[in-house]
This record gives structure tokens, C-alpha cells and sequence, in this order.
């Protein structure tokens, strides 16, 4: 009988490659994400539609980064919501969640680092004039939206970002041509930055804003974790998004999954499934 080659010594076990690549992926994001806030709203250069396709194209490369090793969730919400509805292990929730914030915290210290002197010339005193490079605020800092208006928006623009995901990734409904499927979540995430970026900058994901927050703080901006009025607005974009993930997977569920047939031999959905792997242990 044939003897296996031996793994090589820098192969990782398979929950730290997921993690690996859920921290990669989310770097990633942020680096496309952060670095395009950092370059319209410091620099000058691009607007709100360069923010809003970076952003997208930022979800659909780290989702191509990570996906074959941990499934390319890169957000907390899209994890917890899977682990309620679809089955992922809900014993891989807290990994992952931690691995996407230090993902999307490391990629903001380097946006910090890179972008340094443009940020010390267009705001020397690192004040809420500059803050929402890195972690979003009511009404993007200017508009009347208060902490509330930013926590309503963050349900709706988190469900609808989960109930698309997962029409998108159910093999029972008409999911996009193989390899496909990250191109049109990133055009999702275009679309809500388009439409739903007003009333609180679309975080819709813990982790892209409370990694790149805990940067900013630890970097020069002492007033991170407050918004505009003063007020801990840092829970907003944690809170909303969970609760927002979780409303738009039920709804799917309700509106939609239930009333698909099944599909033969296979479960509902590979989204939550346990990512796939090669044959070798």
C-alpha cells in the first residue's frame, strides 16, 4: 500500500488556515476600503462613487482570498447568521469573529502608516474631521442623523446585505456561474453604498469598523469611540449589523428558502456549510 507524503512542516491544521484566511481576507477589505476613504476624503482624489466601488471590490477580493480555506465570510454578521440559519459551527463563531477583527485591524494600521503625512497635513489635530477614514459615524459626520437614525440604518443595510448573500449562495435557487458568486456580492456591496450610505457610512460589518477604530485610537484619535455629538456611537456598528444579519437570514428563510424545493442529496445552502477542503488530512 502506498505511503502519503508527508505534509509539509509550514501546513497549518485546518482551523488555523480558516482563521488564516478569514484574517487575510478582511485585511484585504480594509486595505481597499480604508484606503480609499483615506484617499478621497485626505487626499482629494476620487468621490463618493470611488469609495463605494472600492469598498465592493475590496469585499470581492478578500472573499476570493479566503474562500477555499474558511468559506469567505470577512464578517462577523455574515458568521453569526450562518451559525444560526445554516448551519456553520457555531464552536468556530468566536475564532472567526476574532480573526476578521484582527484582519481588518491590521489593514488599517497600515492604511494609518501609509497615508500618515496626508492625514497630519489635512487634520494636524487628528480630530472627527478625519475619523470617518477609518470607522464610520452618523450621518458621516455632517448630516442631522443621530445615534439612533445610524443604529436603524445599520439593521436595514446589514439585512439586506444577508438576505441577498444568501439567495446568491443557495444551490436550491439560481446561484451565479461557478466562481462568480464574490463579483456579485461585491456589486451588492456597491449597490447598499450607493443607496444606504447617508445615514451611517454602510459599515454593515463589526469587524471592518471596530478593528479599524481600535487602530485609530491607538494611533492619535482620542475621541474614536465617540460620534459627532459626543455620544459612544462605537456599539452602533457592532450591534446594528449582528441584529441586521440575523433579521435578513430569517427573512430569507421565511420569504424565500422555505418555499424552494429540496435539493437532491445536498443540503439547502453551501454558505454555512464546513469549508472545503483537499483530500489530504
Amino acid at each position: 500500500m502506498a505511503r502519503r507524503a508527508p505534509l509539509p512542516p509550514w501546513r497549518l491544521a485546518p482551523i488555523a488556515g480558516e482563521l488564516s484566511a478569514e484574517c487575510a481576507g478582511t485585511m484585504i477589505l480594509i486595505l481597499f476600503g480604508a484606503g480609499v476613504v483615506a484617499q478621497v476624503v485626505a487626499g482629494g482624489i476620487g468621490d463618493h462613487d470611488s469609495i463605494a466601488w472600492a469598498w465592493g471590490i475590496g469585499v470581492t477580493l478578500g472573499v476570493y482570498v479566503s474562500a477555499r480555506l474558511s468559506g469567505g465570510h470577512i464578517n462577523p454578521a455574515v458568521t453569526v447568521a450562518l451559525a444560526v440559519f445554516q448551519g456553520f459551527p457555531r464552536r468556530k463563531v468566536a475564532p472567526y469573529v476574532l480573526a476578521q477583527t484582527v484582519g481588518a485591524f491590521t489593514g488599517a494600521l497600515l492604511v494609518r502608516w501609509n497615508y500618515s503625512e496626508v492625514l497630519a497635513a489635512f487634520d494636524p489635530g487628528h480630530t472627527i474631521k478625519s475619523q470617518l477614514v477609518f470607522s464610520t459615524l452618523p450621518g458621516n459626520g455632517t448630516l442631522p442623523v443621530g445615534l439612533w437614525g445610524g443604529f436603524r440604518d445599520q439593521i436595514i443595510g446589514t439585512a439586506i446585505l444577508l438576505f441577498v448573500i444568501l439567495a446568491l449562495t443557495d444551490l436550491r435557487n439560481m446561484p451565479p456561474m461557478a466562481g462568480l458568486t464574490p463579483v456579485v456580492i461585491g456589486l451588492l456591496v456597491v449597490a447598499i453604498g450607493m443607496a444606504w450610505g447617508t445615514d451611517a457610512g454602510y459599515a454593515i460589518n463589526p469587524a471592518r469598523d471596530f478593528g479599524p477604530r481600535l487602530a485609530q485610537y491607538l494611533t492619535g484619535y482620542g475621541g474614536a469611540w465617540r460620534d459627532q455629538y459626543g455620544g459612544l456611537y462605537f456599539w452602533v456598528p457592532i450591534a446594528g449589523p449582528l441584529l441586521g444579519g440575523l433579521a435578513g437570514a430569517a427573512l430569507y428563510h421565511l420569504l424565500i428558502g422555505c418555499h424552494l424545493p429540496p435539493q437532491a442529496g445536498r443540503g439547502a445552502e453551501g454558505a454555512g456549510r464546513e469549508p472545503e477542503r483537499d483530500a489530504t488530512p
